[in-house]
């Protein structure tokens, strides 16, 4: 496996991650052929259903445009208007809005605010609650500090004030978010920012392959053939396309190089209680748009799901990420995705 270590020297992932995967490869004996599977129902802990709805509804907005800034976008709050019309037609009776057009100090997205929402929205979690969570903004990555993530960087969403308070890691928003909700209670998350595929750390991910078919992907399984596909591209010649696909390779496995059974401790540890869903703008190793659409600013993900849902509220989800994709399709490259807690039916209808 040198040409894995050849990429970790110019793309900058750590030895310590090349030699974990490349064990992982050479160990694998083929463990990668069900990595993408049609029938999620054949993968443990499997559910085809979701739980009904009798507790509270709770929801969070989260839209940061940056103004001023160098980073500075133009459509996130409006995303935010947009899907919190859509979602306040259903019965919630706790939402909090968090945008950087507000006079409250309190409602402006900083690091400490968001962090204080992300506990405000899962206190006292019941079976039976649903939450719902929409964050459009920055997403980014950065240096795994600990040493923790295979692929030597954290998935990151990115508060206003970042510079000085830093952003929040994926790791950390498992835990807040999803960590300790109960059986029987419900989320779902929307991030329509960049490398944002495996923002929350959930186990299983759903998207389409060229032929608009869903598959659902046993994320540890499939970085053996990811790492494959970047020892292909690498013997090509093709570089840059070798190092994105080891990158997320190592993205996938994510946790504790070094350590025999890290890979099942992680899916373990990630696995969730609760029925947990998030629809994702693309893929870690992506970017979202954030663009001009019908006259009116907005991220690409938040309209195509409002284009959606506004039409058909109760959309099984495989059709719901059908229709978004094909929205997006030849205008934008990112490539929506949904992750979940465990294996779950994608006709089951969307449900907040």
């Amino acid at each position: 496996m040198n040409f894995l270590n050849q990429l970790a020297k110019e793309g900058g992932i750590s030895e310590a991650a090349t030699n974990f995967l490349a064990d992982k490869i050479t160990g694998s004996h083929g463990s990668g052929d069900d990595a993408v599977s049609s029938n999620p129902s054949a993968l443990p802990g499997y559910q085809s259903h979701s739980p009904q709805i009798t507790g509270k509804r709770r929801a969070l907005f989260i839209g940061i445009n940056y103004v001023g800034t160098k980073a500075e976008l133009k459509g996130c709050i409006n995303d935010v208007k947009n899907v919190h019309a859509f979602v306040t037609k259903q019965p919630y009776q706790e939402i909090l809005v968090l945008t950087d057009d507000q006079q409250d100090p309190s409602k402006i997205p900083t690091r400490a605010n968001i962090l204080n929402a992300f506990r405000w929205l899962v206190n006292g979690a019941q079976p039976g609650d649903a939450f719902f969570l929409h964050y459009s903004g920055h997403g980014a990555y950065q240096q795994d500090p600990q040493g923790d993530e295979v692929d030597g960087s954290d998935e990151t969403i990115v508060p206003l004030d970042y510079e000085s308070a830093g952003m929040i890691v994926d790791d950390e928003m498992h835990q807040i978010l999803v960590g300790n909700l109960p059986a029987g209670s419900c989320f779902t998350a929307i991030f329509d920012c960049c490398h944002s595929g495996s923002v929350v750390d959930l186990p299983y991910t759903y998207r389409l392959d060229g032929n608009l078919e869903v598959v659902v992907i046993d994320n540890k399984k499939a970085a053996v053939k990811m790492g494959l596909k970047a020892g292909l591209n690498y013997l090509r010649g093709d570089k840059q396309a070798a190092l994105n696909a080891a990158k997320e390779a190592f993205g996938m496995y994510m946790k504790k190089p070094g350590h025999g059974d890290a890979v099942d401790r992680t899916r373990k540890a990630n696995t969730t209680q609760a029925f947990v869903v998030q629809f994702s703008g693309c893929l870690d190793s992506q970017t979202s748009a954030d663009a001009q659409i019908q006259g009116s600013a907005s991220g690409a993900l938040s309209w195509a799901m409002m284009s959606v849902l506004n039409q058909n509220p109760h959309i099984p989800y495989i059709k719901l990420l059908k229709e978004v994709r094909e929205l997006l399709h030849g205008k934008y490259s990112q490539i929506p995705q949904i992750s979940t807690g465990f294996p779950i039916s994608l006709d089951i209808p969307f449900n907040i």
